[in-house]
C-alpha cells in the first residue's frame, strides 16, 4: 500500500514539473536577431550577402517580412528548411520513468537529433533542397505561445495520472512506381517531399521511431543515463551512433555513424564503416538502390547495401573553462564545408545546435521551446512545428568547449576529399599549438587504446569508474 502511494506521490510531482516547464520553455520571446548588410552569411557550406544597393551602411534584422534583398530571402528558406526539434510535451511515458516531457533536460539529445537530420537531408535530398513552405512559417508569437502554456497547464494539472496519448502504425511511405503524374520536376519535387516528411517521423517522440527520444533514452540506459539526467555532446554522440547503427527502418541501411577516439579520426575504420555491412550482417545489395524503395518489401527480405554513407562525428574540447578564442576562425572554417552538418555545445548547461555565422557570432537553432506532441504516425501529420523561422546569434566568446563536430561522407572516395581538405584547415597556426582534431592512418584497435577495458567499456569508452580521483570538465576527463 506504501509502495502504491509512493508511486503516485512521485506521478504528481513529475507532473506539476513537468507543466511549470511547459510554461517556462513556452515564453517564445519575438526577439529580432539582428544581421549586418555588409558581411556574408554562411550556413552550413553556404554562403550569404544582404549588402543593399542604395544603402550599404545599414544593419539590422534581416528576417523580417518587408526586407527581401540580395540573398535575405533565399538565406531564410535555407534556414527554414533545416529540420527544428525542440522540447515536446504529452508524449507517451520515456523508458524507465513517468515523464511525458523533455522540458528542462532534454536540449542536448535534441541538438544531437537536429544535427542527425541534417545529415540525412544531405544524404537523401542534397544540400541543394528546401521547402516549398520554408517561408510561410510565422514568427513566433509571444502571446499566443504563452496562452497556450497556460491552458496546457490546466489541462495538464486536471488530466488523469495515468492518461497517454495513444499512437498508430500507419507510417508515411512512397507510393508504388508508376503512380507520380505531371512532369519530371513535379514528380521530383513529390518524391523529395516524401523523404522529407519521411525524415521527421524517423524523430518522432514515440518508441517506435528509429531515431525518436525514446529511442535515445532508452540507449542512454544502458549506460548508466536516465530520462531526466544532462546529456553532454560526447555522450549524445555516442548514443546517436547506437540509434543510427540499430534502426531497423530499412530505408537507413545505407548509411551509418562513426564516432572519434580521444579527438583522434582512423581512417581505416571510416573506411571499414563505408565498405562494411550493417551491424555486423552480410549483404549483397548494390549502393544504386534507393534506400527508401526498399520499404515496399517484405520484412524477411530485407538486406543492406555494400556502400554505406557515414555520418563522422568528433567530440572535442576548444578550451578549458572557457573557448579558447584561437579556435573562433577554426569553428568558422569548419561550418563554411558544405558536408559539415554542424556543431551540437552551446552555453554551460544551455544545449543548441550551431548551423553558421557571421563575423563573431555563431547562428544556431535552439531546442529550448516547448511544443505539443504531434502522432507522426499518421499519413499527413503537420509539419510546421519541425522547422523554425527565426535564427539565433550568439556570440563565439559564450560558446561552451565541450562540443561535437559532425560531418557527411558519402563515399569512401568522399571520405579521402574529406580528409585531405580537413587536414588542410588542421594545420596550427603559429598561434595554435594543438589542432582541435586530428586523422591517423589505420585503425584506432592497431593502437591498443582500450586494452584491459571490458566490453561495456569498449562500447562506451567514456564511462569511467567513479572512484578515480580524476577532474571531469564537460565529457571529457582532464588529468
Amino acid at each position: 500500500m506504501e509502495n502504491k502511494e509512493s508511486d503516485e506521490v512521485e506521478k504528481l510531482k513529475t507532473k506539476f514539473l513537468s507543466a511549470w516547464h511547459n510554461v517556462k520553455y513556452s515564453w517564445a520571446l519575438k526577439s529580432k536577431t539582428s544581421f549586418s548588410r555588409d558581411s556574408p552569411v554562411l550556413l552550413l557550406g553556404k554562403c550569404y550577402h544582404f549588402k543593399a544597393e542604395e544603402d550599404s551602411s545599414l544593419s539590422e534584422a534581416c528576417c523580417d517580412e518587408d526586407l527581401v534583398m540580395g540573398n535575405v530571402e533565399a538565406f531564410r528558406k535555407d534556414f527554414a528548411s533545416r529540420v527544428w526539434l525542440t522540447y515536446r510535451e504529452e508524449f507517451p511515458p520515456l523508458p524507465g520513468s513517468t515523464l511525458t516531457s523533455d522540458c528542462g533536460w532534454g536540449c542536448m539529445l535534441r541538438a544531437g537529433q537536429m544535427m542527425l537530420a541534417q545529415a540525412l537531408a544531405l544524404h537523401f535530398l542534397g544540400r541543394d533542397w528546401t521547402w516549398s513552405e520554408a517561408l510561410t512559417l510565422k514568427p513566433l508569437d509571444t502571446e499566443t505561445w504563452t496562452m497556450t502554456a497556460a491552458k496546457r497547464l490546466v489541462a495538464s494539472l486536471e488530466a488523469s495520472l495515468q492518461s497517454s496519448p495513444g499512437t498508430s502504425d500507419n507510417r508515411p511511405t512512397l507510393p508504388p512506381k508508376g503512380q507520380a503524374s505531371g512532369s519530371a520536376e513535379e514528380a521530383d519535387a513529390h518524391l523529395k517531399e516524401l523523404y522529407h516528411r519521411n525524415l521527421v517521423s524517423w524523430f518522432g517522440d514515440s518508441s517506435s521511431a528509429p531515431l525518436g527520444l525514446h529511442r535515445l533514452v532508452h540507449l542512454g540506459l544502458t549506460m548508466g543515463k536516465q530520462a531526466g539526467d544532462w546529456y553532454g555532446p560526447a555522450v549524445v554522440a555516442h548514443i546517436l551512433k547506437k540509434a543510427v547503427e540499430e534502426a531497423m527502418d530499412p530505408a537507413l541501411a545505407g548509411i551509418t555513424a562513426y564516432v572519434s577516439q580521444d579527438c583522434t579520426v582512423y581512417s581505416a575504420d571510416v573506411i571499414d564503416c563505408h565498405n562494411g555491412a550493417k551491424a555486423g550482417q552480410a549483404s549483397d545489395q548494390t549502393s544504386d538502390t534507393n534506400p527508401l524503395e526498399q520499404k515496399d518489401q517484405p520484412e524477411s527480405v530485407h538486406t543492406f547495401p555494400d556502400s554505406r554513407a557515414v555520418i563522422i562525428l568528433i567530440p572535442v574540447r576548444l578550451g578549458g573553462e572557457r573557448t579558447n578564442p584561437q579556435y573562433f576562425n577554426f569553428a568558422k572554417s569548419i561550418l563554411s564545408l558544405e558536408y559539415c552538418i554542424g556543431i551540437i555545445g552551446g552555453k554551460p548547461k544551455q544545449a543548441c545546435y550551431f548551423v553558421g555565422f557571421q563575423d563573431d557570432s555563431l547562428i544556431y537553432m535552439d531546442p529550448h521551446y516547448c511544443q505539443s506532441f504531434v502522432d507522426v504516425s499518421t499519413s499527413n501529420f503537420p509539419l510546421q512545428s519541425y522547422h523554425c523561422p527565426s535564427p539565433k546569434k550568439m556570440p563565439f566568446s559564450k560558446m561552451d568547449p565541450s562540443c561535437t563536430i559532425g560531418f557527411y561522407s558519402r563515399s569512401s572516395q568522399d571520405f579521402e576529399r574529406i580528409r585531405e581538405e580537413l587536414s588542410k584547415v588542421l594545420q596550427p597556426s603559429p598561434k595554435e599549438k594543438y589542432p582541435a582534431f586530428t586523422f591517423m592512418q589505420g585503425h584506432g584497435g592497431d593502437y591498443d587504446l582500450y586494452a584491459g577495458l571490458t566490453p561495456e567499456k569498449r562500447e562506451w569508452p567514456f564511462i569511467r569508474d567513479r572512484r578515480a580521483t580524476l577532474t571531469i570538465a564537460g565529457d571529457f576527463v582532464l588529468l
